[in-house]
């Protein structure tokens, strides 16, 4: 660190130095007078005044420098030359008279020339590496080097083309004992290097500009001065050909180097020789291989040391150092490194501690290894002279001092005294052995003291505080402006052979590391630098400061250093000197992620600044966990490269130029860099801009965070790169090596591997990994990735490492591929081993072309399609070609243009599509795709989106891509960055009555979709199709039911959960693919996608009911078990019924009558043999009880007595009439009610009963306003003079038809609604879409008076008027059968008329749980079946499931025996009266959990995946269920002959509801008991049920005292909520409790009079 406090002697230097710059202007104004022009003359040199103030005015003639004398050729491959001055006034006196020449072509690329004193010897300086090196020429020197005879000069040309490349001829060369210099002509003006300095920019200003070389503690701060590096090299790129060389020279004296706009290059320098090397490459990155082949190829680092770093100087003790570790650690950000500077020292001196700041410091380092993390500290070179505190021995400078350890005086022997940070110091001089001796011995013993990972060399170019020594001030400064030579202010020690105290003291340090750490590679840093030292060490760009310029000039410093040989570089992330703002900082963390040497580090005296103290849901955090798990994510890729830059000398952080050199506009690009070959970062190197002008090379470009691939090629780009974003993308032709991230590299190199293949133009991509322990040095191992027309190789090159943690590639991502992969086969094993070799293969993606059905070859071909008749797949037309592609985009919408005919000629085509894509809330979005030019139906059911979208980026839990071509979208979760939707993919179709649209899913975890029967929950993804469009069909196997729910939740890989509804109410159907993927085939509308991200899957059907509204909260009683019958014959046999119940003592709370209550099954209208309901009724609600009545939305019109009912639907004009341009009659079907007077003889087959005894019905038109009037009006009037009742069961509302379309059958209008072009597989499907129901033709209107077609609206026929409400003042129940997304806001639904069977039970588990999906809680499947004759055992354990249906109803149909529990056996009665009481205990539970559904939109009948997602176990299972989360039930669904279950008990601690006991095993399956009166039922752990002593009903047992089950968790805590209102009324009142204080027993039965836990009064 740079020193900010000035000593007395440093002001007085400064003032000297103040003095001395008044002299010197005070000579520039005499030179600018004429008398400046004698001395020039004087000099031998020409005088010229010019304009430019850059230009030199005094200039050397042609014949001043040097002749050549003598010149030999040893060999072909070198020269000799003799060389003597010629005669001419000295610059600064002490000339050298005869110089000699050395040149030879040591390699076919290098060159070098040596010129020096041949008879004084002069320093040189002793590079170890180069030393080392042998020569292998190949070229005769001849065909690169001439030299000029007089003046002497060199010529270098380039071999293969002769271009000159370096020309001294411009201008003579002087040789002075102080002051050297050489000047050459360029071939361009592409230059870059030269350092340490801060260059504003990466290319070079060649306008005279002067850049001093000379090691130095100085702030980079922007000027021209010289910093802590020297770096006398430089590359220059030719032409865009890529042809580029470089020029070193080899000289660790004072320096200067001036650019020149000829263009051309001046050396000069105060000592020493010149020692040129040139360096000869095809391309940029061939220089630097050359270069660092001479100079030595870098470290390769260990791999932790690639994660992030936090650092300061200051903490002021140790607790605080923790508490930064603590807070970041607590936001989860991705850090692997923490630093202390020399605060942790006692006065600042080496290899102490401070032991009441730092007490604890020897423990530190543990506490860090602990969490995967580690510690680095500081040492400077500087030793104190002092004592320790109390007067101690500094033991450190004692022994040093015996060994003679320090640097001294002229005299040898007195040690030379300085000031840095401890105070007076002495310096180690590291040519010594001795003193390496001692500094290595010291640093053992720190270390056995202090536990530590890798070691920080500050202050060591080498730093002090005074100038010289303590003893005189160093007269030679002076000197320095007389030579003008351009150095800044120098602090430092001594001239002669400076440069070696770098290299030795690095040297030094690195024999600690190798003594403390064995074999282990570490980590080395080091602040001053010279060509070689990256092979040791890394290196920062010093003490900058929190400013929007040092964050700029970090980059061309990091691309400096790469071409240094350093590629392990970075600068102090947010500025080390001044507070940092949080743009600034948020920022400057963004582009940081992408430093190799990523670390935030800031000075004593100004504010924190690590991520955590901006807080944790900081825009800053978010941002900075965002891209450093970018980094971890791709940190295979850049140990990678740095293995690369380590063996073959590649450049890591790389300038555009280098990989795009033929392209002039990349020249100069300096606010962008890649990491090697495949990764652009742009960052925003701005305050308050979001949108930065980038270049885009000419390559195939993919955005990283989309995956999307990008259109822009060669040209400059405005990205939107808003507040917590940079831009990232990859380019084509790469696969990079992933590994999963986590939050240190530790825990990261223990998750799976995975590959990035990003397609070039010819649809390949080649990459590489190195891969090892990341810590030792040897054992490594070596792979190879190619892609090629859909094969990828994984080849092992080199296998000397076996990872431990048995590492495999899980995550392939495939950018850039035009189809969607559909299969992949892998040689040997599925299983992607890293370490072995495979060959992935994979076919594309295979979509139906032609789904209809009688396909042939010539019509698939017709459309473009390809047929391929394969007896794996039941379809063989399959689309390959894309239909539509964008061609415009904008923030807001998109338009798509189709690119061929579907091949539909009845379907028109629509050309241009427009899509909207809405970020409605963090967790939801909605994208629609319509035609922008006519309006087209849209689905009129109200949704609650949010009113504000959510406008930032980062609080989205997803992103989104539009591909452009093929036209499609890619949804992506930011989280884990899997693609939960891409839809680009071929067989997009837009027409009028056929869209079709495929996308490629994440996982084979799809459940949902309906209504229709599935055998399992999770959906079959091979091949299968499934038809949704309302009909009155009973449950089958692939038969479209009663509803439409085109809403499915998938379970991601990563066990994230996201919802998909597909708003749309058209006949449709869905395909479920194996590659894995979804079509939707939908016969209009529009496409209208709401997409929920979880991302658990209870919070999908959270999100997803938020949105179509909240479960319908039902009354108490309704809770209660229910008996039907369709066939009941009077109100005698229900009370019969009832009376046996009751005697039966079995809980019982409602009852209901069928259509049999109605006279010839019309609505509203009492039957003669049921006179006696309404008493019979009022009777048994008087006892408790409740009653519900059936009603069915058709309306006869045949009658020839008054029926209101009919009459004032007329006179309000309710019913679905025809067009009225084609008719304005009512569309007239037929359903139960029958024609008056007539004797239905049931013998008759069923179409002629039909015929002959059903009347002509009219359906009401639920549209319009006034039929929800006419409905309500006639609800009430049933209620207030025919009968009371407490809720309402709906039936035949899909809308059912006993004839298909109309009477006679022939529906007006166009007869291709009826029968159109395409026919998903719905049931019947070739009698058309109007079997059994009206014709689609038919006319509705709607509420705000626009007419639709039935053929739209068909499935929405469920939004009825529920009147119930209103009529009764109560909350009640209105139970439905036919649903669509957002009945669940006012009904429940039973699954329909079932069939009496063992399959059934089952079944019935697999319904509720979609209907739990599709956000409708209060549901059942008719027990014991409603279809056939039940038989006892089934019934009996349909009964014990049906116990637990939200809705329980025993329901059978006519002409079936009896099947209520008291029409079997007293066994039986007892069996079923056991298993309600249970039922009726736990309504309390039963009813928070209805409330949490109705408030939350949480599950009530919930997968036992929903709770345990982690466990993919879970993920199949369908023969259990949950209630919420706390009750498991596991009913036997089989005959179960030897009585017992084999179930699953999830991961938790489980009891046994029965016997209290813990089962004491858990993600197992387990055989359990189960006799025929006994249902399996399990207490999950953690969770408090409330319960209440059950009565025969709900009105009784309400009046019950209350309890608790208390069941608890393994660290013997449970907590619980309970809701508790009249059961009817709409008031509010909710528990919470959670136990505490452990008790003796395991599960807790407590009345609520003696409950002593904590309770929590909510609402």
């Amino acid at each position: 660190m740079a020193k900010k406090r000035f000593s007395k002697l440093e002001v007085m230097l400064m003032v000297m130095f103040t003095i001395m710059s008044v002299i010197s202007i005070a000579f520039i104004v005499l030179f600018a007078t004429g008398q400046s022009g004698e001395i020039c003359q004087e000099r031998g040199c020409c005088w010229s005044p010019r304009d430019e103030s850059n230009v030199p005015w005094c200039f050397f003639p042609t014949n001043y420098g040097y002749t050549v004398e003598s010149q030999e050729t040893p060999n072909s491959y070198a020269i000799k030359a003799k060389l003597t001055r010629m005669e001419s006034p000295p610059l600064f006196g002490q000339h050298i008279k005869e110089l000699a020449i050395d040149a030879e072509m040591q390699t076919k690329n290098r060159l070098r020339f040596k010129i020096y004193d041949p008879n004084n010897k002069r320093f040189e300086v002793p590079h170890e590496h180069i030393l080392s090196l042998n020569p292998t020429p190949s070229s005769p020197i001849n065909n690169t080097l001439q030299i000029t005879q007089k003046p002497f000069g060199l010529t270098v040309r380039r071999e293969e083309n002769q271009n000159v490349v370096f020309d001294t001829r411009m201008a003579p060369i002087v040789f002075e004992d102080q002051y050297i210099q050489l000047s050459a002509k360029l071939p361009s003006h592409n230059i870059y290097g030269l350092g340490e300095h801060v260059h504003r920019q990466y290319r070079h200003d060649t306008n005279w500009r002067t850049w001093p070389i000379f090691t130095r503690d100085a702030f980079p701060n922007g000027g021209t001065h010289n910093l802590y590096g020297h770096y006398p090299f430089f590359l220059c790129l030719e032409d865009n050909s890529g042809k580029s060389f470089g020029v070193f020279l080899l000289n660790s004296n004072a320096m200067d180097v001036t650019l020149q706009p000829a263009p051309a290059v001046t050396y000069r320098t105060i000592g020493g020789v010149l020692d040129f090397y040139i360096f000869f490459g095809d391309t940029p990155e061939q220089v630097v291989h050359e270069f660092l082949e001479l100079i030595g190829k870098p470290v390769i680092p260990a791999y932790w040391s690639l994660g992030f770093q936090l650092s300061r100087w200051n903490y002021g003790n140790l607790s605080i150092v923790k508490e930064t570790v603590e807070r970041n650690r607590a936001v989860d950000l991705p850090y692997d490194i923490q630093y202390t500077d020399i605060d942790y020292m006692e006065d600042k001196k080496d290899f102490t501690y401070d032991k009441v700041k730092f007490a604890e410091l020897p423990q530190f380092a543990e506490f860090l290894h602990e969490k995967g993390q580690k510690y680095i500290l500081i040492l400077d070179p500087a030793i104190a002279t002092s004592k320790r505190v109390g007067d101690a021995l500094y033991e450190s400078y004692d022994r040093g001092t015996a060994k003679n350890a320090w640097v001294t005086e002229s005299d040898g022997v007195t040690p030379l005294i300085g000031e840095v940070w401890p105070g007076e110091a002495v310096f180690p001089d590291y040519t010594s052995q001795a003193c390496i001796d001692w500094w290595v011995d010291e640093y053992e013993r720190f270390y056995r003291e202090v536990k530590h990972d890798a070691l920080w060399i500050d202050m060591n170019e080498v730093s002090n505080f005074k100038q010289g020594s303590a003893k005189v001030v160093n007269q030679f400064w002076l000197r320095f402006l007389a030579l003008s030579i351009f150095l800044s202010d120098h602090l430092c020690l001594c001239i002669c052979m400076r440069y070696l105290f770098l290299p030795c003291a690095l040297s030094g340090s690195l024999f600690c590391p190798i003594r403390v750490f064995g074999a282990n590679r570490t980590l080395l840093l080091t602040r001053s630098s010279f060509p070689g030292v990256g092979k040791y060490s890394g290196h920062w760009l010093g003490d900058n400061g929190a400013n929007w310029n040092d964050i700029k000039w970090a980059i061309p410093g990091m691309l400096e250093f790469g071409l240094f040989g350093i590629p392990y570089i970075g600068a102090d992330i947010c500025g080390f000197f001044d507070d940092s703002t949080e743009e600034l900082c948020r920022r400057w963390m963004q582009v940081g992620a992408f430093y190799p040497f990523s670390r935030n580090h800031n000075a004593e005296g100004y504010k924190p600044q690590d991520p955590a103290v901006y807080g944790a849901d900081s825009a800053l955090v978010r941002s900075s966990k965002h891209y450093l798990n970018i980094r971890y994510t791709l940190l295979p890729y850049l140990y990678t490269l740095f293995y690369k830059a380590h063996t073959a000398g590649e450049t890591v952080v790389r300038p555009v130029l280098h990989e795009f050199y033929s392209d002039s506009a990349t020249w100069t690009v300096d606010r962008q860099f890649l990491w090697g070959k495949y990764l652009l970062i742009t960052p925003v190197l701005d305050p308050g801009v979001d949108k930065v002008s980038a270049y885009l090379p000419d390559a195939r470009w993919y955005d990283y965070e989309t995956m999307e691939q990008v259109g822009d090629r060669k040209r400059h780009v405005e990205m939107y790169l808003p507040a917590e974003k940079l831009g990232l993308h990859i380019r084509g032709g790469a696969i990079l090596p992933t590994q999963k991230p986590n939050v240190t590299t530790t825990y990261s190199r223990r998750n799976p591997m995975g590959l990035i293949i990003a397609l070039d133009d010819h649809d390949s991509a080649a990459g590489e990994l190195f891969w090892d322990d990341g810590d030792s040095r040897g054992i490594v191992s070596f792979f190879l990735f190619f892609f090629f027309f859909g094969t990828l190789t994984m080849q092992v090159t080199n296998n000397g490492y076996n990872d431990p943690n048995n590492l495999k590639f899980d995550n392939i991502i495939i950018l850039g591929v035009p189809t969607v992969p559909a299969s992949v086969s892998v040689t040997d094993n599925l299983d992607l081993i890293l370490g072995e070799t495979y060959v992935v293969e994979w076919k594309v993606l295979r979509i139906n072309c032609h789904p209809e059905d009688n396909a042939d070859q010539a019509k698939c071909e017709a459309r473009g399609c390809i047929w391929d008749v394969s007896s794996l797949l039941n379809f063989s037309c399959r689309r390959l070609t894309y239909t539509y592609h964008l061609i415009f985009l904008s923030n807001s919408w998109n338009s798509v243009l189709k690119y061929r005919s579907s091949g539909r000629p009845q379907s028109r085509d629509i050309d241009t599509l427009r899509v909207d894509i809405k970020y409605h809330s963090s967790d939801m979005l909605q994208f629609k795709i319509y035609d922008p030019n006519d309006d087209r139906y849209e689905v009129p059911v109200e949704l609650s989106v949010p009113t504000t979208p959510e406008t930032e980026e980062s609080n989205r839990l997803y992103r989104v891509a539009i591909v452009k071509y093929p036209f499609g979208i890619q949804i992506i979760r930011n989280s884990t960055g899997t693609i939960i939707w891409d839809s680009s993919v071929p067989g997009f179709t837009f027409s009028d009555m056929f869209i079709q649209v495929t996308t490629r899913l994440p996982s084979h975890y799809v459940y949902g979709f309906g209504e229709t029967e599935h055998k399992t929950f999770k959906h079959d993804l091979n091949y299968h199709t499934w038809g949704m469009f309302s009909k009155d069909q009973p449950p089958g196997y692939k038969m479209n039911c009663y509803g439409v729910h085109p809403f499915y939740m998938g379970l991601e890989n990563t066990a994230d959960a996201h919802g998909v509804l597909l708003l749309n109410s058209n006949a449709m159907d869905v395909t479920l693919l194996p590659s894995p993927a979804l079509t939707y085939r939908t016969l209009g509308g529009i496409l209208d996608f709401y997409v929920f991200m979880g991302p658990t899957p209870e919070m999908v059907v959270q999100e997803y009911t938020q949105l179509i509204g909240r479960p319908v909260l039902p009354a108490y009683w309704s809770l209660g078990f229910q008996l039907c019958r369709y066939g009941y014959a009077n109100d005698k046999e229900i009370e019969t019924l009832y009376t046996e119940m009751k005697t039966a003592g079995i809980p019982y709370d409602v009852q209901y009558a069928d259509i049999d209550y109605m006279e010839r099954q019309l609505n509203f209208v009492l039957d003669k043999d049921f006179q006696g309901l309404p008493a019979l009724v009022d009777s048994m609600r008087d006892e408790g009880m409740r009653f519900i009545f059936i009603l069915d939305p058709a309306i006869s019109g045949n009658e020839t007595q008054p029926y209101p009912a009919f009459e004032r639907g007329i006179a309000a004009d309710v019913f679905i009439k025809w067009p009225q341009t084609i008719s304005d009659g009512i569309v007239w079907g037929k359903v139960w009610p029958d024609y008056p007077n007539v004797t239905v003889d049931e013998s008759l087959d069923w179409d002629t009963q039909v015929e002959l005894y059903r009347s002509y019905t009219a359906f009401p038109d639920f549209f319009r306003n006034q039929t929800a009037d006419w409905w309500h009006t006639e609800i009430k009037d049933f209620y207030e003079n025919t009968m009371k009742f407490d809720g309402i069961w709906i039936d035949m509302n899909e809308p059912a038809s006993f004839v298909h379309g109309t009477v006679g059958g022939k529906c007006l209008g166009d007869p291709v609604l009826e029968n159109p072009p395409y026919m998903p597989p719905l049931e019947s499907k070739h009698l058309g879409l109007n079997h059994k129901t009206l014709c689609m033709n038919s006319e509705q209107i709607l509420s705000d008076g626009r007419r639709v077609r039935h053929y739209d609206v068909h499935s929405l026929y469920v939004y009825m008027h529920f009147a119930l409400l209103d009529v009764t003042g109560k909350r009640g129940i209105v139970v439905t059968r036919s649903t669509y997304p957002s009945s669940g806001k006012w009904v429940g639904h039973w699954l329909g008329d079932n069939n009496s069977g063992w399959d059934q039970l089952y079944k019935s588990i697999i319904g509720m749980m979609e209907f739990s999906l599709f956000g409708i809680s209060y549901t059942g499947a008719d027990i014991c079946g409603f279809f056939n004759p039940a038989e006892y055992e089934m019934c009996l354990r349909w009964s014990q499931l049906g116990a637990f249906y939200p809705y329980s109803r025993n329901h059978n149909g006519k002409g079936n025996p009896r099947q209520d529990p008291v029409s079997w056996d007293a066994a039986f009665a007892t069996a079923t009266r056991d298993v309600l009481n249970i039922r009726y205990t736990l309504l309390p539970y039963l009813y928070t959990l209805m409330f949490e559904a109705h408030t939350k939109g949480s599950t009530v009948i919930r997968p036992l995946l929903h709770e345990f997602v982690d466990d993919k176990t879970t993920w199949e299972i369908y023969r259990q269920f949950l209630w919420g989360p706390a009750l498991l039930i596991s009913p036997a669904l089989d005959p179960v002959w030897c009585n017992m279950c084999t179930r699953y008990i999830p991961k938790d601690r489980w009891y046994d509801f029965h016997t209290a006991k813990a089962v004491g095993v858990h993600s197992t399956m387990v055989d359990m008991p189960t006799p025929l009166n006994h249902i399996n039922l399990h207490v999950r752990g953690g969770y408090i049920l409330p319960w209440q002593k059950p009565e025969n009903t709900t009105y009784y047992s309400r009046k019950n005292p209350l309890g608790l089950i208390v069941a608890l968790s393994d660290a013997g805590t449970a907590k619980g909520s309970f809701f508790w209102d009249d059961g009817e009324g709409i008031g509010k009142q909710k528990v919470t409790f959670e136990h505490v204080q452990p008790p003796k027993q395991q599960i807790l039965y407590v009345f609520m009079e003696s409950l002593f836990l904590n309770s929590k009064m909510t609402h």
